[in-house]
């Protein structure tokens, strides 16, 4: 590479930074939810969402330069098929986890990435003066916009992973930190036979309900509020953990392993559906999993692991895997069957 354009490419990085803000406040205004019906002035859309003109106008050809609206003459912009995905309800939406990571406190904990390499803690307590999920219960409209979120990226996975998934061979299946129910309810739609138990905080469980309901599996989904570190509902043949194990570090997650342990049977399977990180980097392949890393460095104090570092937690915690299946949607998402060894 030339050095122009390895300065270029650097640039190009660095600078990123105002492409994710101008996307955020595009999301934070709902501006693409009031483009849906056609192209509108900045003057009418100040007066929507209760901002200066001139600024917004300065914001909107902004998103022009992005892709996201497009200038059709002057001061009338419409949205394009890229900034579709910022209004709120449309099949792909990513409007929650724009509002999420683009927010003030996500903003805030990865602007002390240098807090967290220096000592190995994570910044969002340092930031915030809580844990990640002790200041959601304490912020309702902050912990909607993570709960959304994670239905978004859930929402974009599960085809895939009912697809590379048999998961009709089961009874009963648990989803242990489920959230909304986002990704029971899909799995429960297709394998009519499966009865589930969506188990997660009271707080991310405030919407399962309608979720299950809007499935049309509201019947055959008990959900049950609780807390994984204290304990996990006994009774069923599959216990899934998806997204969950991540958020902690070694002594946590081994933890909540454990508490699944004894609440599975000697016959039961635990799956784990987590991306999985290569021993060495020598390509880009790993490039999401590398950045979701540095965001559980800084957000929550976990961390994604390889397959080999899975493969301690899970005997740490008295499970054997059995079985990796995948990729699935992303190039390093795996699900890993596990089962109970004799002695735990």
């Amino acid at each position: 590479m030339a050095a122009q354009d390895a300065r270029t490419a650097m640039l190009n990085m660095v600078f990123g930074f105002r492409d994710a803000q101008i996307i955020y406040v595009a999301a934070r205004l709902g501006l693409a939810d009031l483009l849906a019906d056609g192209p509108r002035s900045s003057a009418d859309l100040a007066k929507q969402t209760d901002t200066h003109q001139p600024s917004l106008y300065r914001l909107l050809r902004a998103l022009a330069i992005l892709g996201a609206v497009a200038e059709v003459e002057r001061d009338r912009f419409e949205l394009t098929e890229t900034g579709r995905p910022l209004r709120a309800d449309v099949p792909g939406s990513v409007r929650g986890l724009v509002m999420l990571f683009g927010g003030e406190e996500v903003w805030r904990t990865w602007g002390e990435l240098l807090y967290s390499v220096r000592t190995g803690k994570y910044a969002w307590e340092h930031v915030t003066g809580q844990r990640p999920f002790d200041y959601f219960a304490g912020h309702p409209e902050l912990s909607a916009t993570f709960n959304k979120a994670m239905s978004e990226g859930t929402r974009a996975a599960a085809p895939d992973l009912i697809k590379a998934y048999d998961f009709a061979r089961f009874t009963t299946l648990v989803d242990v930190g489920g959230g909304d129910g986002t990704l029971i309810a899909e799995i429960l739609a297709a394998a009519p036979s499966l009865r589930g138990v969506l188990y997660d905080l009271p707080a991310g469980l405030e919407h399962a309900d309608r979720t299950l309901a809007a499935a049309g599996v509201a019947g055959r989904c008990q959900v049950v509020g609780g807390d994984f570190f204290e304990s996990v509902p006994a009774g069923a043949d599959a216990y899934l953990l998806k997204s969950v194990i991540h958020d902690w570090d070694d002594d946590q997650a081994t933890a909540i392993l454990r508490r699944c342990r004894e609440a599975v049977p000697p016959d039961g399977t635990l799956l784990v559906v987590e991306p999985i990180l290569p021993p060495t980097i020598d390509s880009t392949e790993a490039a999401g999993t590398v950045m979701s890393d540095l965001n559980m460095l800084v957000a929550t104090g976990g961390r994604e692991r390889t397959e080999e570092e899975f493969r301690a937690l899970l005997a740490a915690a008295g499970f054997t895997m059995t079985s990796l299946t995948g990729p699935l949607w992303r190039a390093n998402y795996r699900i890993m069957a596990a089962a109970p060894t004799d002695t735990h």
